[in-house]
C-alpha cells in the first residue's frame, strides 16, 4: 500500500514523501519516493512493479514514473502538468488530467525484468472533465478507469443551474 508521509514542521504543506506499507510479513513502512518537494497519490502499475505519482519538483504538479521499490529514474509523464494518475489494468497505459481538466492518455511501455528505461507516448486529449480542478481536488480518487481504458467513472461536479424564487401566500381569498 502507498501514502504520503507529511509532516508540516518540517517544510509547510509543499512537502510530502511517498511511503510503503507491506501487507505481509513485518509490516514495516518504508520511503519509496523522497525529496524536498510534494509527491503524492501514488498508484502501483498492474504488474506491482511500478509507480505513478505526482510531484511538484518542476514548480507545477506533474506525472512521473518509477520503479518499484526501486532503485531507478523517474521519468516525466505528463508535458504540462497533470494529477490523479491511473493505468489501464494492462500496464501500457496511464491516464491522468492535465491542469486545463483534460483526461489525457499517454501510451507506455514499461522494461521487461531488468530493463529501466519507460517508453513514454505523446499525451492525446480525450474529453474535458468536471472534477473541480485536478490539483485542488480535495478527494484524490476522481475517477477510475475500466480495464479496457476505454470506460472511465467520474466524480464530476453538477453544474449549478439558476432557480427562480418560490413565492408563497398565505391567507389568500380569491375574488369571487
Amino acid at each position: 500500500m502507498l501514502f504520503e508521509n507529511t509532516d508540516p514542521a518540517r517544510q509547510g504543506d509543499q512537502w510530502g514523501d511517498l511511503w510503503a506499507l507491506p501487507l505481509e510479513g513485518d509490516r514495516t513502512p518504508f520511503p519509496v519516493v523522497q525529496s524536498a518537494f510534494r509527491e503524492q497519490n501514488g498508484q502501483f502499475s498492474p504488474d506491482g512493479r511500478w509507480i505513478a505519482f505526482e510531484s511538484n519538483e518542476s514548480g507545477r504538479v506533474e506525472i512521473y514514473v518509477q520503479p518499484f521499490p526501486g532503485p531507478g529514474p523517474k521519468t516525466l509523464i505528463s508535458t504540462s502538468g497533470g494529477a490523479q494518475a491511473r493505468w489501464r489494468s494492462d500496464g501500457r497505459e496511464l491516464f491522468y488530467i492535465a491542469l486545463d481538466e483534460r483526461l489525457m492518455a499517454v501510451p507506455i511501455r514499461l522494461p521487461s525484468s531488468g530493463g529501466e528505461v519507460v517508453d513514454v507516448g505523446r499525451p492525446a486529449p480525450l474529453f474535458t472533465t468536471r472534477v473541480g480542478g485536478a490539483v485542488q481536488a480535495p478527494l484524490p480518487a476522481q475517477y477510475v478507469v475500466g480495464a479496457s481504458g476505454e470506460r472511465f467513472l467520474m466524480n464530476t461536479v453538477v453544474a449549478q443551474t439558476d432557480t427562480s424564487p418560490i413565492t408563497v401566500i398565505l391567507n389568500w381569498t380569491g375574488k369571487p
